[in-house]
């Protein structure tokens, strides 16, 4: 449109990227058990210009009758004892619950205690041998995590493992619960046998969980890794707790959905740290544990958020969700979320907006996934910032004969500077940098203020604009009658420069003295013609000054308010005089009194004192 505005020719005017997608893989959504496809497309191709967003879309349909994979992570500390008895008879019962929703499941059962060292296991030999907490029990020593069994379809086999199981016990509260998780989730290959499947987690505790950095109360400092660190007998008792930072990570790199089935606690404030993962309250026997499973599993099913991982910082990603039916009101999010999403749904879509801030300096690849599923959109973006301009002219008469002209730019010849290579270069100090300082009136400030061109280091202004810097809009001077200047000069550098005789800041008044004389003479001779009005001299008034201003005419109301004024005034004064005359006299009565009084109090004095010598002469 800028281009169009300066008249550019559109022959002479390259507008790429009107077809800037491609799809190199995009298969029908599908639950075919040979080919499963949910996420659509799977593959493309998109070449962005900077600062121009695009827009796509991505349906999602959870396949029906996807297979499933549960792993049951289980707290065997002393106060689980009770749980344990209910689990080792819910093997037929989870697949049954599962089996409803999908043919193919497997099961498998973990479980872990806290690490095997002060202060959370104790180290006295019977203890360690049967940590239980009276001797009627019968415990087996503790441990950190153990994978009692892989991934299976047998839940028979699931029922003989799980019963051979018997509680432990520790020192302290907390166990060693995100160490048990972080195991289950990075030993998928060889232990735990995770399948390319729904990954379902079902962690069950009736208690807290220890953190990165409590390992330094048992003298553990190195910190996890991330890495499976398993026996080959399937146990583990190594580095630092991890982070929940650190495991909610692992867990979204594996495609792990985490169902807590616990007992009231902190749970719910750990599960809102973690994508993909719900809490479920487990009853004191863990009798309930089937149907938390089924609907804690409903829960994340109908829970759909779509994310992108690994987009270069060029790159703005966000995601906006028809999920409610309306699309008018699209929210574009740093995530695409719909929840309550029913199986039987058709297809959910997601529009995927991308725009690039700047230019990227070769393709970049990166992937959008929906959380809890290991598909993927693989998506490869770049930017078109150069234009096919065709073969370079040569001495071109555009260049003035002294360089190449190349998309609308000129490349000068040796010698030469400017944008049409106008200007010939004396010396080493004739540069560009030189020149384009010339025409800035500081270093902060814009090459001729924005509002023209450096050439040959002098500004050429554009439209309005002059002065040496084109810092002077030659609109901006005052408006008189709806008119710049009046209508009666032209705004130079700010100011209305007035022609014909006509003054004023914007040339407002006229040279015109007709409407100040009155019987031939100038204003009655009384004042002096300013803009064509009358400016009368003291004592007259009027449009011709023809008239007196009566001074001796009085504002009653002026004098009434200042007789009122000036008698409550001195009445103020008279009765304060008063007061104080009173006052005074009583202050004089009072004196005297007192006077009185001394004297007799002396009189009295002196006879007493006679009278008490006459008695002691005699």
């Amino acid at each position: 449109e800028a281009l169009k505005a300066r008249r550019c020719k559109e022959d002479h005017v390259i507008n790429p990227g009107k077809h800037p997608l491609t799809y190199v893989k995009n298969s029908d959504l599908s639950s075919d058990r040979e080919n499963v496809v949910q996420l659509k497309p799977q593959n493309i191709n998109i070449t962005l210009r900077v600062g121009v967003p695009h827009e796509f879309t991505v349906e999602f349909k959870r396949a029906k009758g996807y297979p499933i994979d549960l792993y049951y992570l289980m707290d065997l500390s002393y106060s689980m004892k009770d749980d344990l008895e209910q689990i080792k008879t819910l093997g037929q019962k989870i697949l049954k619950k599962l089996r409803a929703i999908t043919d193919t499941v497997r099961i498998g059962f973990g479980s872990f205690v806290d690490k095997e060292m002060l202060p959370y296991v104790s180290q006295v030999k019977a203890r360690r041998q049967n940590p239980c907490p009276n001797r009627i029990d019968t415990c087996q020593p503790a441990f950190s995590f153990k994978n009692v069994l892989p991934l299976t379809y047998d839940a028979r086999e699931f029922e003989r493992e799980v019963s051979k199981q018997n509680i432990s016990g520790n020192l302290d509260a907390p166990e060693a619960g995100l160490d048990a998780i972080m195991q289950a989730a990075v030993c998928k290959v060889k232990t735990i046998r995770w399948g390319d499947v729904t990954r379902i987690l079902v962690y069950t505790s009736d208690d807290t969980f220890h953190m990165a950095g409590d390992g330094r109360l048992g003298g553990v400092f190195q910190p996890h890794n991330g890495q499976c660190h398993l026996s080959d007998q399937g146990s583990y008792n190594g580095r630092d707790y991890p982070s929940v930072g650190h495991v909610s990570r692992v867990l979204q790199d594996n495609n792990i959905q985490l169902i807590f089935a616990v007992t009231e606690g902190i749970y719910p404030a750990l599960s809102a740290l973690i994508p993909q993962s719900v809490v479920g309250v487990l009853k004191n026997d863990s009798s309930n544990v089937v149907d938390l499973i089924s609907e804690a599993y409903g829960n994340l099913s109908s829970t759909l958020v779509l994310e992108q991982e690994g987009a270069p910082k060029e790159l703005d990603v966000s995601y906006g969700s028809s999920c409610k039916g309306n699309q008018a009101d699209i929210e574009w999010k740093e995530k695409g979320e719909c929840q309550g999403i029913k199986h039987e749904k058709v297809s959910t879509t997601f529009s995927v907006r991308l725009n690039a801030s700047a230019c990227l300096k070769e393709p970049q690849t990166f992937r959008i996934k929906m959380q809890g599923i290991s598909e993927e959109v693989k998506i490869t973006v770049d930017t078109e910032c150069h234009c096919d301009c065709g073969v370079p002219e040569k001495a071109s008469k555009h260049c003035n004969s002294s360089g190449i002209l190349s998309c609308g730019m000129c490349s000068c010849d040796e010698g030469y500077l400017g944008q049409r290579c106008e200007c010939v270069q004396q010396s080493d100090a004739d540069s560009i940098a030189n020149m384009l300082a010339s025409c800035r009136p500081d270093n902060s400030s814009l090459v001729c203020s924005g509002h023209g061109t450096c050439e040959c280091g002098k500004c050429v202004c554009q439209g309005q604009f002059s002065g040496k810097f084109c810092e002077w809009d030659d609109n901006s001077c005052e408006y008189h009658n709806g008119f710049l200047c009046n209508g009666k000069g032209r705004c130079m550098c700010g100011k209305c420069i007035c022609s014909n005789n006509y003054t004023g800041s914007s040339c407002e008044c006229s040279p015109s003295q007709d409407k100040c004389i009155n019987d031939k003479r100038l204003c009655s001779g009384q004042g002096k013609c300013t803009c064509n009005r009358c400016q009368c001299n003291p004592g007259f008034k009027g449009e011709h000054c023809s008239a007196f201003i009566n001074d001796c005419s009085v504002d009653k109301t002026t004098l009434i308010i200042g007789i009122s004024v000036s008698g409550i005034i001195l009445i103020g004064f008279i009765i304060i005089i008063i007061y104080r005359c009173l006052l005074e006299l009583y202050d004089i009565r009072e004196y005297q009194n007192f006077v009185k009084a001394q004297k007799q109090t002396e009189w009295k004095e002196v006879m007493y004192t006679q009278r008490h010598s006459v008695l002691l002469t005699t």
